[in-house]
C-alpha cells in the first residue's frame, strides 16, 4: 500500500511494523517498492537498548536486515535525534531515484519525552544538464537517420512525460516503453511504439535493429537488461537520466546526460524550435506500430466458451476502463500479457511490479490506489497464485468499503513458472494447486463475486463489478495454451517484417 501511494503521488508512503516478525514481514514489500523506485518510509519497533546486547525476545539486527533493500536504514538511539532522522529518511526517499528508507525505534526510546521539534520539509532542486552537453546531444540526433527512444520508469514523472511527448511530436521519433513506463506517450499517438520487455525476441526488437541511435530516457536496467536488446554492446546510445548510467558491458552510452530529466528534454525542445526538424526515416517504426495494433485487435471479438484467451481479457479490460482509470498487475503469466497488450493514455495508470517482481502487490495496492485516486476506477488483474499471497487483505478492503475490482485469471497453477520451464526444458514440474470457492470466499468477506466462463460475457461482468459500490471480484478460466503459442511465434520473428 505504501509503495502504490508513493508511485501514484510522489509523496512518501509510510508503513509501520512491530519488532521481530512485524519487521521481517515488511521486507518483501519494502524491497519491491525500493526497486520499483517508490518513495517509502518503513518504521519498525525494536527491543529496548538495555537488552539489545544479548539474546532477547524478538530482538534481531533489523537495521542490518533492511540495508540491502533500502536507500538508508537507521536506528534511533536518542529521542532528540528523531527530527533529523525523520527529515533525512524522507529526503532520501523522494530524491532521484526514489526508493525506500527505514527507521528503527527501540521501545525505551519511544517512551522518552523530548522537546525536539520537526525540521522544515523541503526538496532540493535537482541540477540541470549543461548547455554544452545538450548541444552535443542535439547534433548527434540531427545526424542520425533513424533514431529511437526507449523510455523507462523515470519517464513517467508528469513533467518528464509532457516534455517527452512534445519532443516526439516535434521530431517524429517513436518511443518504446518498458513495463513501468506505460503511458509516458499516449497509446493513440503515432509515436507510441508500445512495450518492450518480454524475455523473448518480440516485434519491437525490429525497430531497435533498424535504429542507428538509441536515446534512453529514464531507463532502468532492473526492468529489462540491455543484454536483451543490445546483445553485442555495439549500439550508439545516448543516456538521459537523473543519475549516471550503470556500468554494464551491454550498455555503454556514447553520451551521458545526467540531471533533471524534464529540464534536459525541455532543452532539446528548445533546439528543435530553433533549428527545425531533421529528415528521418521512420518506416520501420511505422510498420511496428501497425503490426502491434493488428496484434491487439486480433481477439477483440472472441466468443469462446469455457475459457478466455489472455488477449481477449486484456482487450475487454481496456474497453471498460477510461483514460484516467488505474490498472494494477501482479506477477505471473498474466503480467506478461498485461505488459504486452494493455496500453495506456497517461502515465501512472498501469502499475506493474517489474523491478523486484514480487507477487502479492495488486490487492493491497488497489486499496491504496483508491485512497490516493478516489475519482478513478481501480481494477487489479491477478493470477490465482498472486492473489492468494495476500488474500487476507480482502477483509481490509471490505472493512474500508474500498471501491475496487479484482479480476482473477484462474489456471490452478503458477503459470509463469510453468511457461518458463516449458520453454527451457520442454516440460515443467508440478506447479498446480487447489483454489478456494471464490464466490463463497467473496460472500464470507463481504465482496460481490461473479464467475464468467464465456468470453462474450466478460465486458458485462466487468462493468457490473466496476459499478458496484464496494469491493468486487470477477473470476475467469484463463486459456494459458496461448503462452506457448506466443513463444513459438517469438521464435519465428525476423529482423524485418
Amino acid at each position: 500500500m505504501a509503495e502504490i501511494h508513493g508511485r501514484l503521488t510522489g509523496e512518501v508512503g509510510v508503513c509501520l511494523g512491530t519488532l521481530g516478525p512485524g519487521a521481517t514481514n515488511l521486507i518483501t514489500g519494502v524491497a519491491d517498492g525500493n526497486m520499483d523506485r517508490a518513495p517509502i518510509l518503513a518504521i519498525t519497533g525494536q527491543g529496548a537498548l538495555t537488552r539489545q546486547h544479548k539474546e532477547s525476545h524478538q530482538v534481531m539486527d533489523v537495521v542490518g536486515l533492511f540495508r540491502p533493500v533500502t536507500k538508508w536504514s537507521c536506528a534511533v538511539n536518542h529521542a532528540d535525534n528523531i527530527p533529523e532522522i525523520v527529515h533525512k529518511a524522507i529526503k532520501l526517499a523522494v530524491v532521484e531515484k526514489p526508493g525506500a528508507t527505514h527507521i528503527e525505534l527501540p521501545e525505551d526510546i519511544a517512551a522518552n519525552e523530548t522537546d525536539a521539534r520537526p525540521m522544515r520539509p523541503g526538496r532540493p532542486r535537482r541540477p540541470v544538464p549543461e548547455n554544452k552537453i545538450m548541444d552535443e546531444v542535439w547534433e548527434r540526433i540531427r545526424s542520425a537517420k533513424s533514431p529511437l527512444i526507449i523510455a523507462g520508469n523515470g519517464a513517467i514523472r508528469t513533467s518528464v512525460s509532457e516534455q517527452l511527448c512534445q519532443f516526439c511530436h516535434a521530431t517524429g521519433i517513436g518511443v518504446l516503453m518498458t513495463f513501468m513506463a506505460k503511458g509516458a506517450v499516449d497509446m493513440d499517438s503515432e509515436h507510441c511504439l508500445f512495450t518492450i520487455g518480454m524475455g523473448q525476441r518480440d516485434y519491437p526488437q525490429s525497430a531497435i535493429d533498424a535504429a542507428d541511435l538509441i536515446i534512453t530516457v529514464g531507463y532502468d536496467l532492473v526492468e529489462y537488461g540491455p543484454e536483451k536488446w543490445n546483445a553485442e554492446g555495439a549500439r550508439d546510445i545516448i543516456h538521459m537520466d537523473f543519475l549516471p548510467a550503470e556500468s554494464d558491458c551491454n550498455y555503454q552510452p556514447q553520451i551521458e546526460v545526467v540531471g533533471d530529466l524534464s529540464h534536459g528534454i525541455e532543452m532539446l525542445n528548445a533546439r528543435v524550435a530553433r533549428d527545425g526538424t531533421p529528415e528521418f526515416d521512420f518506416a520501420s517504426q511505422a510498420k511496428l506500430r501497425r503490426k502491434m495494433l493488428e496484434e491487439f485487435a486480433e481477439h477483440d471479438d472472441d466468443d469462446t466458451k469455457g475459457s478466455i484467451r489472455p488477449q481477449k481479457a486484456i482487450a475487454d479490460v481496456r474497453a471498460v476502463l477510461g483514460p484516467h482509470d488505474i490498472l494494477l498487475s501482479g506477477v505471473g503469466a498474466h503480467k506478461m500479457w498485461v505488459a504486452r497488450h494493455y496500453q495506456c493514455h497517461e502515465p501512472g495508470t498501469c502499475l506493474i511490479s517489474n523491478g523486484f517482481c514480487s507477487m502479492g502487490m495488486p490487492l493491497p495496492g488497489a486499496i491504496s490506489a483508491k485512497l490516493s485516486r478516489p475519482d478513478a476506477k481501480i481494477l487489479a488483474v491477478v493470477g490465482d497464485g498472486d492473489v492468494m499471497m495476500n488474500v487476507q487483505e480482502m477483509e481490509t478492503a471490505s472493512r474500508l468499503s474500498s471501491d475496487i475490482t479484482v479480476l482473477v485469471w484462474e489456471d490452478h497453477a503458477y503459470g509463469l513458472i510453468a511457461w518458463k520451464q516449458q520453454q527451457e526444458f520442454g516440460h515443467h514440474t508440478d506447479l498446480s494447486f487447489t483454489n478456494p470457492d471464490w464466490l463463497g470466499l467473496c460472500a464470507s468477506m463481504g465482496w460481490q463475486g461473479e464467475r464468467c466462463e464465456d468470453a462474450a460475457d466478460l465486458q458485462d461482468a466487468l462493468n457490473r463489478a466496476l459499478t458496484h459500490k464496494g469491493p468486487a471480484m470477477v473470476v475467469i478460466p484463463i486459456d494459458y495454451r496461448e503462452n506457448m503459442m506466443l513463444t513459438e511465434r517469438f521464435g519465428k520473428i525476423e529482423t524485418t517484417f
